[in-house]
Parts: C-alpha cells; structure tokens; sequence
C-alpha cells in the first residue's frame, strides 16, 4: 500500500522520536554476528531520514545509544563506536545536501574521543541546515537528563536566580537536552517490544505510541509512512474531550 499518498501533509507531526530496536535478533535470524545488524541498521537509518524529509517533519529522534547499552559486551560496543564514526563522517555530505541539520543528546563526554570529534565536526558542518534536524540519543538517559535538571533548578534556587513559585513545567523543559526541540507528537517503537526503556520521559507525556513487530534493519521508510497515517487517524485530546475539541 501507498502509505505515503495517505498522508494528510497539513497535518504532519512535528517531530517523531523512534526506538530503534531489533538489530540483534534480526542479525541471529540471519545466522551473523550483532555487528551485521548494527550495519544493516544504518541502511534503515538512511531511508527513514529520507522519508521524514519527504514528508515534512521538522524533528526526528532516534534512540541510538543508551547509558544502559555500556553494559554489553566490550567488543560490541568498540564495534558500535567504529561504525558510528564511519557513519558520521560518510553521511555528512549527503546531510547537508538534503538540508539536514545534525543535533546529538545525551553525554557526549563518555562516548570515545574519535566519535566525539566526529559527531562535533558533523553538527558544525550542518548547523545552518534548515530542513529536517535529525537529533541522534547518544550515551542517553532520560532518568540522568530529569536528575541533572532538578540539580540546575536546585542550584539557581540556592543562589537566589530563582524562586521556587518560578518553578513549572515550561520552565523545566529549558534545563533538559531537549530546550530547544519540540516535544515529539509520535514515538515509534520497533522489535515488538512494547516499553520505554528510559527514552525522553517527561517529553512523550502526550506522545501517540506506535509499536511495530518489524526489527529495524526491515523498517523502511514507507514503514515511517504507515505510522504517520495510524497517528493522523488518532484523536489527540489533551485530557478534553471529543465535544470539546469540535465545539
């Protein structure tokens, strides 16, 4: 099916944020290492990009690396890091040609010198991009990012720049990673697994959730298309009800 000719384009979400999950598995069913899941990825990577261009969205997030993701094995996790240099560096070109501007959260100081660099150099290279931000969660943590908030507040407070009264949910949102991005109206989860898994908790509070049985590396961009038309179909209320929103 056409999901794509679906699509209402003057009802769009602004931003999608997406778990991208399944490598492993699909690499086991192909009876290779993890790594050749992480590599497929990347094509997967590649196509939902061009698809969230195609379509108009303003942000997408992608959920790369967590915190919790140090714990695999060492040899996975070199192998992850190499690949997200070579990455980087080759998709740069095709970044700023497409007008894609490269924006990174999570703690980018734990992440290895070389993918640090690179990831740096690639954001200076596409900051005056206007189209799509593509925002990759690197070393990420939503539970760190809500702690480290509370202890700028604290600190402000402490110090008489602040007063607790100041203190609301807008305000909030300009201590976390995400200050300067809208909050996403769409998150998307692949594998079948059907959790968070620490991923931009206080941003999803009125996120539609999709959840896709496909592993990443077989999600394309047409399958970015189908969630869009589930999400389009979905009647978001905002704790009002549906008399109040036609009235």
């Amino acid at each position: 099916m056409d999901y794509k000719s679906l699509i209402n384009t003057s009802e769009v979400p602004s931003h999608v944020a997406i778990i991208m999950d399944g490598n492993g598995r699909w690499a086991k069913k192909h009876n290779k290492p993890r790594i050749f899941g992480h590599k497929n990825g990347v094509l997967s990577v590649r196509s939902v990009v061009e698809g969230a261009g195609e379509i108009g969205l303003k942000y997408l997030t992608l959920y790369a690396f967590s915190t919790e993701n140090w714990k695999r094995p060492k040899i996975e996790i070199a192998a992850l890091m190499q690949l997200l240099v070579v990455t980087i560096s080759n998709e740069v070109t095709a970044l700023n040609k497409n007008g894609v501007r490269l924006l990174t959260i999570g703690d980018l100081k734990s992440l290895p010198g070389n993918c640090e660099r690179e990831l740096r150099k690639a954001m200076d290279k596409t900051k005056n991009n206007k189209g799509l931000t593509l925002v990759l969660a690197l070393s990420y943590s939503s539970k760190s990012e809500i702690i480290n908030a509370v202890k700028k507040i604290a600190t402000e407070v402490s110090e008489n720049k602040l007063s607790i009264e100041g203190i609301n949910d807008q305000m909030f949102n300009n201590y976390l990673d995400t200050s300067d991005i809208d909050d996403p109206e769409l998150l998307i989860r692949t594998s079948g697994e059907c959790r968070l898994s620490n991923f931009l908790l206080w941003q999803i509070a009125y996120s539609e959730l999709y959840f896709t049985d496909k592993f990443w590396p077989d999600f394309t961009k047409d399958d970015l298309f189908k969630a869009v038309v589930s999400y389009q179909k979905r009647e978001r209320r905002f704790g009002m009800t549906s008399e109040q929103l036609s009235s």
